[in-house]
């Protein structure tokens, strides 16, 4: 759709403000455009991300719902609806608007990042590696791709693997705390599951 300079100029705006953590300032200019654009989509997804970062849930659903049903193949409202619908642990409904997204931006690294996460949390686990994977090669040097691969191996016990990829990502990124508490939560379950082992062969 066609916008105004003036609409064009104010979207910037809000994602500038998005950027900056300033969420709030973000959400009443999304709110001003949509007072004189109802239709706009691009603000109605906006609202909905900044929504989903302070974690208002119904407010980026029904948010998101608006976009989706003015732009039903947009793959940036369909993404943002499959992450909500992950950090509520839906995993079928994640994956289900997660595929939508990936059918309208197909290698999308972040849209199959997340949709390999969903797949496994879903219980379809060697999917979900896989699709991580692909997200992975698309791009190598994202720290939250290779946490979210190395969490797999090791919930699959793929301990080897796991580290390597934690390791990949504390490489890239020296001052991921994400990274870090990984390979230590890595550590503990190792060292468990050994003691474990040592026990059940006695």
């Amino acid at each position: 759709m066609h916008y105004d300079d003036t609409i064009i100029q104010l979207l910037q705006d809000a994602e500038d403000l998005k950027i900056a953590g300033e969420q709030a300032a973000a959400v009443k200019l999304l709110q001003e455009i949509l007072i004189q654009e109802p239709g706009c989509v691009e603000a109605l997804e906006e609202l909905g991300d900044n929504y989903l970062t302070t974690r208002e849930m119904p407010s980026a659903e029904k948010a998101l719902k608006q976009a989706l049903k003015l732009a039903p193949d947009s793959s940036n409202a369909n993404y943002l609806m499959g992450f909500l619908y992950s950090l509520q642990e839906q995993w079928a409904e994640s994956v289900e608007y997660l595929k939508k997204a990936d059918t309208g931006s197909p290698n999308h690294p972040e849209i199959l990042r997340c949709l390999g996460w969903a797949f496994y949390n879903g219980n379809r686990k060697s999917q979900g590696i896989s699709v991580l994977e692909r997200s992975r090669n698309l791009n190598p040097n994202d720290p939250s791709i290779l946490c979210d691969l190395g969490v797999c191996y090791m919930n699959s016990h793929q301990f080897s693997d796991a580290k390597n990829t934690f390791e990949a990502a504390l490489n890239i990124d020296p001052n991921s705390d994400q990274a870090k508490e990984c390979l230590l939560m890595l550590k503990m379950l190792k060292d468990g599951t050994e003691e474990f082992e040592k026990k059940s062969s006695k």
